[in-house]
């Protein structure tokens, strides 16, 4: 027995759902072990475990710790001159060492969000097969139907998977049709997961449906790395879709599935098709959303107004327009209000200009009919003018989901303005050169007191926060209490329960400068929060199989129960490796 076997034998890892304390077992040595990001320590592997897993010579003799290394990496990344550069830098810093790679985020959150999420991961993914270095997630091809089982059993057992965003990068980022770079968007919100939910980042699968593209430049460029043909559609596209999740079904029956990126059509089908048959939920409809129902009821709150007082008018109605109307009729029911009383307070315009009963199919959707207005209510109104929407329906809230960068003219603003002394207005469209206008003209034009939140980050004005309203601060938390309660569902009640708690924990409240939102920086609070709260409404509506196996007792008190959580989540920090051979039964197939 070696000095490193004997000094860890009294240790035995303590494990929880998505965390552990106490040592590691890892059965890699060498350069399987620095190379493997999950396990990799770089100069931070103590001299016992370089003896123990034959690391001599193989790294320099100066043993760091994680601060140390932190420290070094902030200096290598500060060198760097463009975003793109500094997103390269921590996908490469990702893909050799995890702990290192979150750690580093999360000292430097505000700075780096934007890193590694919008705006800069949008130009990420749009040069994804001109920047590809090394490979990431799984790939399902449509051409290829037979092979979506055995792709996704690559990535382990029930055991080892949580959680599984998937995207066909169809609708990427307010830029449209990436094709098979679809992925990164994939990759970067299970990245988020870790980051802000505390989903351990070995428990995860990113996942790209690779069905074509329409993207002509991408098809013709000779680089580019998926299919080439144009996107398949139809009955041929959900049997496709079909095949993916009955193999999830199959494969990982406790994994949360996270739509993400989808065409407006096909998120919304899927979504209905599949939210009672597996634990799912889409971010662009729910998450979206979620976030910005929450910014709605914390500037009600400030302003003391009721929710049903609100008259609102979205431009923009695709699905994260439309997700964001759902949300507020979903939580107005929640709340005691029929469904036609929810949508009668909500007006939406898209490019063929508002929504009216009047349009045929070749107009407007189905599920954007469900929100029209009557067409003769607008007799002599031109309905594609949003200044003349505007001024009829004398709004509370504006909301842009458009990604048409300054439509939300001065000569718009002041006329809301004129009916309503303290306007809501959110330009969410991202990146932020899409925004429908920045919170510096909405704050000029409306005397200071416009509230605002925006898709994207700005500074202050006037020493007036305007909040990001970033998924970010929503689906990590819906996410974390739909695992760790072990969900069969993710309900619109669970999903209410986010918003309210996140509601609760606007600085806005004792600060009437601060954000709509809580700042950036207290992100791993709010998801625990937020989590505690999906996982306690899962337990009341009967949808938590956590406690199925008798193992397992969730606190029913909000304040034990969050405790409990927070001990669930996992943290960025070096743990202590025992050297052990592998055992399927026993280990994860990562180790």
């Amino acid at each position: 027995m070696t000095y490193s076997e004997s000094a860890y034998k009294p240790q035995q890892p303590k494990q929880t759902r998505l965390s552990a304390q106490g040592p590691i077992e890892c059965c890699l040595t060498g350069f399987q072990l620095l190379n493997s990001p999950l396990f990799n320590k770089g100069s931070a592997f103590t001299k016992q475990e370089r003896l123990a897993f034959g690391l001599e010579g193989l790294l320099p003799p100066q043993i760091n710790n994680l601060d140390e290394q932190v420290e070094r990496a902030y200096k290598q990344l500060s060198f760097l001159k463009t975003p793109l550069a500094k997103n390269d830098f921590c996908t490469s810093m990702r893909q050799q060492n995890k702990v290192l790679f979150y750690e580093l985020v999360r000292r430097h959150v505000r700075e780096l969000l934007p890193i590694i999420y919008t705006p800069t991961e949008g130009d990420a993914i749009a040069a994804y097969s001109h920047r590809f270095r090394r490979p990431e997630g799984c790939f399902l091809d449509i051409t290829d139907p037979q092979s979506v089982e055995k792709r996704l059993a690559a990535f382990g057992q029930d055991k080892d998977v949580d959680y599984i965003v998937v995207s066909d990068g169809e609708g990427i980022l307010g830029i449209g049709d990436q094709g098979a770079g679809g992925v990164r968007i994939a990759i970067s919100k299970l990245a988020l997961m870790t980051l802000c939910g505390g989903i351990h980042p070995g428990r995860g699968i990113p996942i790209c449906l690779d069905v074509g593209t329409n993207n002509q430049e991408l098809a013709n460029d000779e680089l580019y790395m998926g299919n080439r043909f144009p996107r398949v559609t139809g009955e041929a596209y959900y049997e496709f879709a079909d095949v993916f999740m009955q193999s999830v079904k199959k494969l990982f029956p406790n994994a949360i599935v996270h739509f993400e990126d989808f065409g407006v059509g096909n998120a919304r089908n899927l979504l209905k098709r599949y939210r009672k048959e597996l634990p799912c939920f889409n971010d662009d409809i729910q998450g979206t959303g979620a976030v910005v129902m929450a910014s709605i009821i914390a500037a009600l709150n400030f302003t003391k107004r009721e929710l049903l007082d609100s008259k609102i008018v979205i431009f923009g109605s695709g699905s994260a327009g439309l997700g964001i109307a759902d949300q507020i009729v979903s939580h107005m029911h929640t709340h005691g209000a029929t469904e036609e009383q929810a949508r009668s307070k909500i007006h939406c315009i898209d490019r063929h200009g508002l929504i009216i009963d009047s349009m045929d199919s070749t107009l407007a959707s189905e599920d954007q009919l469900i929100y029209a207005d009557r067409a003769s209510d607008w007799e002599g109104v031109d309905t594609k003018s949003l200044l003349q929407v505007v001024s009829k329906v004398k709004p509370t809230i504006l909301i842009g989901c458009s990604t048409r960068p300054g439509s939300f003219t001065e000569e718009v603003v002041k006329e809301m303005y004129a009916h309503n002394p303290q306007p809501i207005i959110f330009p969410l469209s991202n990146p932020t050169r899409l925004h429908e206008a920045t919170p510096k003209d909405l704050m000029e034009w409306t005397d200071n007191n416009a509230l605002v939140a925006t898709g994207s980050p700005f500074k202050p004005v006037n020493g007036y926060v305007s909040s990001e309203n970033n998924n970010c601060f929503s689906f990590p938390g819906i996410g974390l209490g739909a695992v760790l309660s072990r969900a069969s569902e993710i309900s619109e009640k669970m999903i209410s329960a986010a918003v309210d708690e996140l509601a609760k924990l606007s600085p806005k409240k004792v600060d009437p400068k601060a954000g709509l939102l809580p700042p950036v920086e207290q992100i791993v609070e709010c998801s625990s929060r937020i989590a505690t709260a999906v996982m306690l409404q899962a337990v009341n509506e009967g949808l938590a199989r956590v406690e199925n196996d008798g193992k397992v007792k969730v606190p029913r008190d909000y304040d034990a129960a969050h405790e409990w959580v927070k001990s669930q989540m996992w943290r960025p920090k070096y743990r202590d490796l025992i050297r052990v051979e592998h055992s399927p039964e026993i280990h994860t197939h990562q180790h």
